[in-house]
């Protein structure tokens, strides 16, 4: 069934007993996640991956912000949790993904970025994510480790520098964030948009979900428009002008989470081309024309 030998510890501990039907899911590249079945309820069980702990990953921090996610309506229930197993159980929630091209749809939009700001209103966890300090982690933990850390890193991070200088005169409130909107954490049922994963879950700035949403899931220039305008309402400037920032940000932490999982997992997945493709795009991006206009509008109060 899995060569994972937690698994049936887990199957056993979270269900003693009981009969469990068990299939692995292929999405997720940090995890071994398993859909089970037992008396006719469905779950998903996740088995932490290896030294995730060095991605800033903290399972009790995740299953707090989950549990906060699942009281704003927008996260599954967390059933079971078993830390000396590495084992998260949350129920099963239906939905369906959603494609990249159908997020510049406007219901489609306006039921992602409700349940987006679900989150962002909920209420506060002990789990903080400054994001530039974590990209200045990971380089310290690659290092460390023996991973070649890419050559970009260097300009990429002179970016970041003054990305932060011009958010660092007027920050914006720290709400409760997801980190981590990949379109394969959206499961869109009916209009309702569920949200999975919440282990970089934390008290951070609520533009780099949305820049995180935005380059993740490849939304031009329209729908990054749409998305401003389904969340403020009244669009300003400084809005777009952290969005762009953001998402340049969002491919840094990224690019550098790849340079890590270098050095940490053990799933089969090309890495070096998941940072190597990151470090591109955001080069790319920062070499806009529009970045001296977007560095000084976002020193404007949000």
């Amino acid at each position: 069934m899995s060569d994972d030998p937690r698994l049936e510890p887990a199957l056993a501990t979270v269900w003693p007993g009981r009969a469990t039907a068990v299939v692995p899911i292929e999405a997720g590249i940090t995890n071994r996640n398993y859909r089970v079945e037992v008396d006719g309820e469905t779950f998903v069980l996740r088995l932490a991956g290896t030294d995730t702990e060095l991605l800033g990953i903290d399972r009790e921090a995740e299953v707090e912000a989950g549990r906060a996610a699942a009281e704003a309506g927008v996260g599954p229930e967390v059933f079971a949790f078993e830390p000396d197993l590495g084992c998260i159980v949350t129920r099963f929630v239906k939905g369906s993904p959603i494609p990249e091209d159908e997020l510049g749809d406007e219901a489609v939009m306006r039921s992602v970025v409700a349940s987006v700001r679900a989150i962002h209103g909920s209420r506060p966890i002990r789990a903080t994510f400054p994001v530039f300090r974590i990209v200045e982690g990971f380089r310290e933990i690659a290092a460390e480790r023996g991973v070649q850390v890419p050559a970009e890193y260097e300009a990429a991070h002179a970016v970041a520098v003054r990305i932060e200088e011009a958010f660092a005169g007027a920050p914006a409130p720290l709400t409760t964030c997801h980190n981590d909107l990949l379109n394969a954490n959206f499961l869109l049922e009916g209009d309702h948009t569920w949200i999975v994963d919440y282990e970089y879950a934390g008290m951070g700035d609520p533009f780099f979900d949305l820049g995180n949403l935005s380059i993740n899931n490849g939304l031009d220039e329209d729908a990054q428009a749409l998305l401003l305008q389904t969340y403020f309402g009244d669009v300003r400037d400084v809005h777009r002008a952290r969005l762009a920032l953001m998402r340049i940000v969002s491919d840094l932490r990224e690019a550098m989470w790849g340079v890590v999982q270098q050095a940490i997992s053990t799933l089969d997945f090309d890495y070096v081309d998941y940072a190597d493709r990151h470090f591109e795009r955001l080069l790319s991006n920062a070499a806009d024309e529009r970045m001296g206009e977007w560095v000084g509008a976002a020193r404007v109060k949000v």
